[in-house]
């Protein structure tokens, strides 16, 4: 698979079956016609036989194909399959792209006479520029079992490994999470032909996951520190995810794209304080979800931009309550931004109130957020006529997903940043479905060349079109 596409460069990420060297063949043509060769690292049992080439001077805007080999001192690989990509573009022509999120979760794993993971053939077949999975790439913590009865007259059948039967702890388990998605077809021939750009949620973990974490309680984990789970599966997050070599597991960043965009990748986990009630009056870091020097990163970033449409991708939505049960003393914890308060920005949304007053004081205008996590597609609009805080200008955040998970109904919405949901694909107490059904979601972002209008569409999982928003952007 391919990841990290800009208008020069490329990061290939393929796996062996044995101690060997990865090398990558390019070319602007199918028939590899002046083909150009790039030998990549060895990679070995401590890589999990992973490795991957940076391919660098790709022409701009231009489709590029590649096959991988992996070489040892007596034999040389047949490639799996080529692969393709489209690099970035630096003149106007039309950007178009997906996003989703939450991958095998609420143990709905691969079933092999149900055809697998559906969704991924239809984002392959709608042909995106790149993809952005907004997190929960795996779920680490939720076992695969052989089978679950999903009511009286339809049991799900998994394909199961043994690195699925519990929750990961240790990096063997990890890899075996990521492993075990690479066993079905749809998504190994989408990773080969559309490029993708990874965040993190949750779940590449264990669940509502923080740094510091307290697992005394939990009976899921024979590992108690939190620490030495999260090490193990970061590395195998780097392992397993087109991510460039080289960024010290740095995991926010920008993604140009070219004069019409720029996509933000925020990181909400690596940063972020425990999750309490979330009604501080102050920032602190217990307030923190993004931290200070990522929140200042971002400002610059935006503020630097040229592009015409500036693309958030977080991986939690802003006006949604999300919540991780009580304390001790009976208070609601909060694992997302929004309190459920619906007044003053207080917790975790100070820093999002502060970053929206910068957005405006900046006049940084054409900004809307991609978000996940929820298990449900919607499309919200923010405005300080409906808000408490109201020191911002009208915005959208979308929501997608899930891919291959259960599928929930959306729940209230916090005030404070005057949030409403303008569409939704499940009706508020709609009971909970599966891949079984349609209600799997991906979206998709086309940004027109001529007028810079950006369409953002959702469909469900067999591709067909629910619902759209047009935007058009403002110069003044």
């Amino acid at each position: 698979m391919s990841g990290e596409v800009d208008f020069d460069s490329a990061v290939i990420w393929s796996r062996a079956d044995c101690r060997s060297q990865m090398t990558v063949e390019w070319s602007t043509t199918e028939s590899f016609k002046n083909v150009r060769r790039v030998e990549g690292p060895w990679t070995g049992r401590d890589k999990d036989y992973t490795a991957k080439v940076v391919l660098g001077d790709l022409p701009a805007g231009e489709r590029i194909f590649y096959r991988v080999k992996f070489e040892d001192d007596r034999f040389t690989s047949s490639p799996a399959e080529v692969g393709q990509f489209v690099t970035a573009a630096r003149d106007e022509r039309d950007v178009f792209f997906a996003w989703s999120g939450d991958t095998c979760g609420q143990g709905y794993g691969i079933n092999a006479q149900f055809g697998g993971l559906k969704s991924y053939d239809s984002m392959r077949r709608a042909r995106p520029d790149f993809f952005i999975h907004s997190g929960d790439n795996i779920y680490a913590d939720v076992p695969i079992e052989p089978e679950m009865r999903i009511n009286n007259d339809l049991i799900w059948r998994n394909l199961t490994t043994p690195e699925k039967s519990k929750a990961a702890e240790t990096l063997a388990e990890f890899r075996g999470n990521y492993r075990y998605n690479l066993l079905d077809a749809n998504v190994r021939h989408f990773n080969s032909e559309v490029p993708i750009f990874s965040q993190w949620d949750d779940h590449e973990v264990l669940n509502n996951w923080y740094p510091g974490r307290d697992l005394t309680d939990d009976k899921k984990f024979a590992v108690k520190d939190i620490g030495v789970i999260a090490a193990n599966a970061t590395r195998a997050f780097w392992d397993y995810m087109p991510l460039r070599p080289g960024w010290n597991h740095k995991i926010y960043r920008t993604i140009p794209r070219g004069p019409l965009c720029e996509v933000f990748m925020l990181d909400e986990r690596s940063f972020r304080g425990v999750n309490t009630p979330n009604r501080q009056t102050k920032r602190s870091h217990d307030t923190d979800f993004l931290g200070g020097r990522q929140l200042d990163w971002l400002k610059q970033a935006l503020l630097r931009s040229k592009a015409v449409w500036k693309v958030i991708a977080s991986d939690m939505p802003i006006g949604i309550p999300v919540g991780d049960g009580k304390d001790k003393q009976g208070r609601n914890l909060y694992e997302a931004i929004a309190n459920g308060e619906n007044g003053a920005a207080s917790g975790r949304e100070l820093e999002i109130s502060d970053l929206l007053r910068f957005m405006q004081q900046n006049q940084i205008r054409n900004t809307f957020w991609l978000t996940a996590d929820v298990h449900f597609a919607a499309s919200l609009h923010y405005s300080p006529a409906r808000a408490k805080f109201t020191e911002f200008d009208p915005f959208w955040e979308f929501i997608s997903g899930p891919l291959h998970a259960a599928s929930l109904a959306p729940g209230g919405l916090d005030a404070t940043f005057g949030p409403e949901f303008k569409w939704t694909s499940r009706p508020k107490g709609a009971k909970a479905s599966g891949p079984y059904t349609k209600e799997q979601f991906f979206s998709t972002i086309r940004i027109e060349g001529k007028s810079k209008v950006a369409t953002i569409t959702h469909l469900n999982r067999d591709g067909e079109k629910l619902a759209s928003v047009e935007l058009e952007p403002v110069f003044a």
